[in-house]
């Protein structure tokens, strides 16, 4: 018996014997609108988020494999936001919500396949926060290091469009911007205005969709008091 269950197992290829049923390991890793870099989606994300999605397969052998991705939005259609075949895919997430991340993997070997998901296996859920934009009423640019500067406060969050100018009170643009992470020093012309009050503009758009237009006054107390010239007198 033990002479038939050699002859058996010596006509079966080693590679055979020796092979490891291949896995998947689904992950991402993502930069957020604000400029951070993670690879825990269990937190909501400020938007937009850049993601790049891998299978990262092991034990691949001599296994063919097959990949398809599918991603879609809670609460929306069926339909697939992006449906792609590669083994690694990236995408952008520039809408509030909730999403679903679905690997689907397969792995053939002669009348072998071994299929992924299974039961067991749950979908990567990425969460990309509303949107929030507020900014100070005043600034202190007197080179101490404190409220020295006109940016947006803590806790922005999901702006995906974004432009601001500072006028002086006869409407001379003395600054603008359009990244969230710049902002005024509060000089024109390499110099700090004079002490008074001026004027911010916002216009944005909110990864959910708001609008923010933001006006409002914004008081300068630096100790400048001399006249510049900004446009008119200060």
């Amino acid at each position: 018996m033990r002479q038939i269950l050699f002859f058996i197992l010596a006509m079966i290829p080693f590679g055979l014997l020796a092979q490891t049923s291949p896995t998947v390991n689904p992950s991402g890793t993502y930069t957020t609108g604000d400029g951070e870099e993670t690879d825990d989606a269990t937190n909501s994300m400020s938007a937009p988020v850049t993601a790049h999605f891998s299978a990262n397969p092991s034990d691949v052998g001599d296994y063919s494999a097959r990949y398809e991705w599918k991603i879609w939005k809670e609460g929306e259609s069926e339909q697939p936001l992006l449906h792609r075949f590669d083994e690694e895919i990236d995408y952008v997430f520039n809408e509030s919500g909730s999403y679903r991340i679905q690997l689907y993997a397969t792995f053939i070997l002669g009348n072998d396949t071994i299929p992924y998901p299974t039961e067991q296996d749950t979908p990567i859920i990425v969460s990309i926060s509303q949107s929030s934009l507020d900014f100070p009423n005043a600034i202190s640019p007197n080179g101490d290091g404190y409220n020295d500067k006109l940016l947006a406060k803590d806790g922005y969050q999901s702006i995906v469009q974004f432009e601001a100018a500072v006028f002086n009170r006869w409407g001379k643009k003395l600054f603008s911007w359009k990244k969230l992470d710049d902002g005024w020093d509060g000089k024109y012309n390499g110099r700090v205005v004079s002490d008074g009050v001026y004027f911010l503009v916002v216009n944005a758009k909110g990864a959910d969709g708001r609008k923010y237009h933001i006006r409002k006054a914004i008081t300068v107390i630096s100790g400048n008091n001399k006249k510049e010239e900004t446009g008119g007198e200060e």
